[in-house]
């Protein structure tokens, strides 16, 4: 993955050129994935042309609620984020690590070989970039380095399309990731719908988009087609559907532990897990071992697990968060305040999707609310077992 803040080229294409560029990426080895319409949403998936973007599509976002809808245009992008997010593709759901088998008294343990598909993701968010930055720092910004992370990563191309309008459930202003596509990208797109005209307006991120682009048609940007662009990104900052406060947030929510509303919000938490599923920065994962009948052949496989899961905080002499409300607390204390202690950075995107699929519309913007709300600075207490 390669990042880049300078000033990024701008030129313009249309949407032939948008679908030759994706042919020019196929030539050289990639395998595209961007969004589709699937099972009633806007899904990643594996893609071939244009034709399989959700044209004409938007959604309709809220707590606990996701519907699509038709637009009155043919827009490639005209919808805000679906359920999927990258993360399955850098760090999948499930797999398999190594592989150990018994031929006699010969034992071979063969490790998982390198993964070396090229990837090209197609129209990312702002947030979901920020999320990719996020989990590379978590995976490949310590001593010990992720290998299947790090190589996944190196082998991707990314096409981001800046936002031309959020959802009720974003608030990427909030969290600095967002709607504007800043780093992080090969090319990005911002789509300029008006009339008869459909064209993009596309930045230059680095020498890869460079080589990419310039295999197709474009022309240079004028001064008016930067201006356009620039409203449609404004437009979409003033649609923001939430927001919240992150005023010294890691020392509210540290001190806050004895809060009521934990007690409050837990009472609606279903221990689902939908919110850590969804989320595109989550990376709590489990380890598990298995054989065969005959005892010759065993694997072991790393699945994504998630901190409401009863087992997941099970050590030595037992559970220590056998509550749901130490298990809300512990979720959104780590992705708000003490992820800063661990990598520098808030666990937050503001993607918005923790508060779309949840089945109970628990909104992390109005706990973060309540909590301000009802600040019990110099009230705590030390933590007990389960509480």
């Amino acid at each position: 993955m390669n990042f880049c803040n300078s000033n990024h080229a701008s030129k313009v294409i249309d949407r032939q050129a948008l679908d030759n560029l994706f042919g020019v990426l196929r030539s050289q080895s990639y395998t595209l994935f961007g969004p589709k319409v699937s099972d009633q949403a806007i899904v990643y998936d594996e893609i071939q042309a244009t034709d399989d973007l959700p044209i004409g599509w938007t959604d309709e976002q809220d707590a606990g609620s996701y519907r699509l809808k038709k637009r009155d245009d043919q827009a490639l992008f005209g919808y805000v984020v679906g359920p999927h997010s990258l993360k399955k593709y850098l760090f999948p759901p499930a797999q398999r690590l190594w592989q150990v088998s018994r031929d006699g008294e010969q034992i071979k343990l063969s490790p998982e070989p390198e993964d070396v598909v090229k990837r090209a993701f197609i129209a990312i968010r702002s947030c979901e970039l920020h999320a990719m930055a996020i989990q590379a720092q978590v995976f490949t910004g310590g001593e010990f380095v992720d290998s299947t992370y790090d190589s996944r990563s190196r082998n991707t191309f990314t096409l981001a399309v800046n936002c031309g309008q959020a959802g009720n459930t974003c608030f990427c202003t909030s969290m600095n990731t967002g709607p504007e596509v800043t780093a992080g990208f090969d090319l990005a797109l911002t789509e300029i719908l008006d009339g008869a005209r459909h064209e993009f307006l596309v930045e230059i991120g680095t020498e890869l988009g460079a080589e990419v682009l310039n295999a197709v048609d474009f022309r240079d940007a004028e001064p008016e087609d930067q201006q356009t662009a620039k409203e449609i990104v404004n437009r979409a900052t003033g649609q923001m559907g939430r927001s919240v406060d992150t005023t010294d947030i890691k020392d509210l929510l540290t001190r806050n532990h004895g809060n009521t509303r934990w007690d409050e919000v837990a009472e609606r938490c279903l221990s689902c897990a939908n919110c850590t599923m969804v989320c595109p920065t989550c990376f709590c994962s489990t380890v598990e071992d298995v054989t065969d009948l005959s005892g010759d052949n065993a694997e072991r496989w790393r699945r994504w697990d998630s901190c409401f899961t009863m087992d997941f905080s099970y050590i030595a002499g037992g559970n220590v968060r056998t509550s749901t409300k130490s298990r809300y607390r512990q979720w959104m204390t780590h992705k708000l305040a003490t992820w800063h202690d661990q990598f520098g950075t808030s666990g937050c995107v503001g993607c918005g999707r923790c508060i779309t699929w949840c089945p109970v519309a628990i909104d992390i913007t109005e706990e973060v609310a309540a909590i301000r709300r009802t600040d019990v600075a110099g009230a705590t207490e030390p933590l007990k077992r389960g509480a």
